[in-house]
């Protein structure tokens, strides 16, 4: 590192809204090495962002080409490889077209525009203890408090239920309500999975009151769940999904995709830098390699869950979480100190959502430093 000092640095210059102890310096597949030349097993991956791994060969070799040849160029213009991109993730997704942003918020705040320009209607209906982000828009759909409310009074309006209560969500859902945001899986709430039958009830009732039901799959999405969608799962077909994370391997992009009748016209939506050839390289070549690894991901899931078994873990492909409760933070430092990096969500959950290439033999070593973490913290 040439800058020794970052601490520093970071303490005079950069606003105070993270709590972090370690610089990240270098990565590689599911193995990061901080500043001082530690290593670590990386259970995080840029929370569910690295799905390829660090710097996989193929995406960094797309990057690296397509910055010789053009790093932006304005939408204004055909831009390279961006209706390739579109493409495949309307196939992917089996809606009928996309439109990219630079985040998992922006691609919120997409769908929360087109909600309202095509059904007319201003009301939204969300669940507690999901997580939208934290844009202004995608911020009054997103339930927690603690990050709501030092904002108010927000736009648009949105109405919360509990989240797995059809009946509450029944009645929250009217003709006056222009989409309904669900996660197919509350990842920051510590992987709350409810029934599939849940997403059945929300379709019919969308249907029925002709409001939109937009699936948020900024970080269920593009293979964690060992489908490209964690929404396939219940076979129910959204009309808008939202897209992030482990689009592009850690190129910043984020994507929404409508079924058929559902479009932005001239000038109703636009964006300076997404779905710039950088990113849209990024993207194709992590689709690429998703393709090739989704058949094991469910495997290589039941097999981190299974020997996390003792404290009851939830799990969907490569997204694990185990309720641990106030001790989390204790279980994710001593993990750290053991060479394997952890994240606690809220409500003392732990979560782990590590690169979709882990190896066999690293879910063996992470499995085996969480639970000696555990079993040290919980004695």
């Amino acid at each position: 590192m040439s800058d020794n000092n970052y601490r520093e640095l970071d303490s005079r210059y950069y606003m105070p809204a993270f709590s972090r102890d370690l610089m990240i310096a270098r990565g590689k597949g599911s193995m990061v090495w901080d500043a001082d030349g530690n290593e670590y097993l990386d259970c995080v991956a840029g929370i569910a962002v690295c799905s390829t791994g660090h710097c996989h060969p193929r995406v960094t070799e797309a990057i690296c080409r397509q910055a010789n040849d053009l790093i932006h160029c304005s939408n204004l213009y055909y831009v390279p490889h961006q209706g390739e991109c579109a493409q495949k993730l309307v196939e992917i997704t089996g809606l009928s077209r996309a439109f990219l942003s630079n985040s998992g918020a922006e691609a919120n705040e997409g769908a929360i525009k087109l909600a309202r320009v095509a059904t007319g209607r201003k009301a939204f209906v969300a669940f507690t203890h999901g997580f939208h982000g934290r844009t202004m828009g995608s911020l009054a759909v997103t339930h927690k408090p603690a990050i709501r409310e030092p904002f108010l009074p927000l736009e648009p309006s949105c109405t919360f239920t509990e989240y797995g209560d059809t009946d509450a969500m029944m009645k929250a859902v009217t003709d006056q309500t222009a989409g309904v945001f669900v996660e197919p899986i509350q990842g920051e709430a510590g992987v709350i999975i409810p029934p599939a039958e849940y997403f059945r009830a929300i379709r019919e009732r969308c249907d029925e009151t002709g409001a939109l039901m937009i699936v948020d799959e900024v970080q269920t999405g593009m293979g964690r769940t060992g489908t490209w969608l964690a929404i396939q799962k219940s076979r129910v077909k959204p009309d808008i999904v939202t897209l992030a994370k482990g689009i592009a391997s850690g190129f910043p992009m984020g994507a929404l995709v409508a079924r058929e009748d559902l479009a932005f016209k001239k000038s109703e939506h636009g964006s300076t830098f997404a779905g710039g050839p950088l990113a849209c390289a990024a993207a194709l070549a992590t689709m690429e390699v998703i393709e090739e690894i989704l058949p094991e991901v469910s495997r290589k899931g039941d097999r981190f869950a299974g020997l996390l078994s003792d404290y009851n873990p939830r799990h969907s492909g490569l997204m694990i979480g185990l309720t641990v409760g106030e001790v989390c933070a204790r279980v994710a430092s001593a993990c750290q100190q053991n060479g394997v990096l952890i994240n606690c969500a809220a409500d003392g959950n732990i979560r782990l959502v590590p690169p979709l290439v882990i190896r066999d033999d690293e879910i063996d070593r992470a499995a085996g430093v969480i639970n000696g973490a555990l079993g040290e913290v919980l004695l």
